[in-house]
């Protein structure tokens, strides 16, 4: 497995691997759409659910995060293959897709588990009588998407 995390393999040029670049564009995919979708258009939750104020703010912020770890992501994943342009790239783009759904499925696992249990910080839904129904789906799909991403991770191997 480690292997398959570091590189290309044989044949790769280095910084050219669209992996990790991948697994950050997955975060700000994941991100943004919580956003956009839980937040904005449900508005089942913010961020930080305890106050008018708090909550703009807290969403706010979290909307700057997730919009920049897209466009970082997306600008690296460019640079890795402006790079590796010359490079035999048959089949390299599955690492940037496996990347991104690790990235959005291992995001989404941590802000189901940590930030909605541990920290308590909001729910997935907060104004849910039973918030478990919410909570199981959001992290089943959250599961979902993390393992499409290590079973193509696992078909790009070399």
């Amino acid at each position: 497995m480690r292997r398959v995390l570091a590189g290309g393999g044989a044949g790769t040029r280095p910084g050219t691997d669209p992996l990790w670049p991948g697994v950050v564009t997955g975060a700000g995919v994941a991100g943004t759409l919580d956003e956009i979708i839980l937040h904005q258009l449900l508005h089942w939750h913010h961020f930080y659910d305890r106050s008018f104020e708090a909550d703009m703010i807290s969403d706010g912020l979290f909307h700057i995060v997730s919009t920049v770890l897209l466009v970082a992501g997306l600008y690296w994943a460019m640079a890795a293959a402006w790079r590796g342009r010359d490079a035999d790239r048959s089949g390299v783009w599955r690492r940037f897709w496996a990347g991104l759904f690790l990235g959005a499925g291992g995001f989404n696992l941590y802000d189901g588990t940590i930030q909605h249990k541990v920290l308590r910080l909001h729910e997935v839904r907060a104004d849910a009588a039973d918030p478990l129904p919410y909570d199981l789906a959001f992290l089943g799909l959250a599961a979902a998407v993390l393992l499409v991403g290590v079973v193509l991770l696992r078909r790009s191997a070399p």
